[in-house]
């Protein structure tokens, strides 16, 4: 991947396209003050470095759980016997290929992995705990927290300070 080095046009189409990612180049152009052709050549020029990993789009729990159920969300706090970087990287490797596993951070100090899972009842999450943690003999300690509600969900990366 080359060096790219980012301008202040850079980071407002940056910011724009986390905000509306659904915006056409023209829009986008009109809200950066640029024009359409430059704006196209620097969301591909940013999409190409890697700095826009995805587009993708984001439902609403809320007015989906009518339709689907409610479901169950879960920050889990995950604690190791061994922490050494196999132990680690084995553990990561696993979490990060389960579909319930929206979330993966390694933390320190505290657990050594945070987690944010999905699940959609109860016995759904169960077997997600059998599937990722009971069967883990390095698995030490496991804390769960169940969402009641979801006041906040910004996913936004700050690109200048506010």
């Amino acid at each position: 991947m080359e060096s790219i080095s980012l301008d202040a046009i850079d980071l407002r189409l940056l910011d724009a396209l986390q905000r509306d990612a659904s915006q056409t180049n023209q829009q986008l152009a009109a809200d950066v003050h640029i024009s359409p052709p430059t704006c196209l050549r620097r969301v591909q020029r940013l999409r190409t470095a890697g700095l826009i990993e995805r587009q993708v789009a984001l439902l609403s729990p809320d007015r989906l759980a009518p339709l689907l159920g409610h479901g169950l969300q879960a920050v889990v706090e995950i604690a190791l016997d061994r922490q050494d970087v196999a132990a680690l990287d084995a553990f990561e490797a696993r979490v990060i290929a389960d579909d319930a596993v929206q979330q993966c951070y390694r933390v320190s100090p505290g657990p050594d992995f945070v987690l944010i899972v999905a699940a959609r009842d109860m016995p759904g999450y169960l077997a997600l705990a059998q599937r990722l943690f009971t069967a883990d003999a390095n698995v030490r300690n496991v804390k769960a927290f169940f969402s009641l509600k979801r006041s906040k969900f910004q996913p936004r990366v700050p690109l200048a300070p506010d």
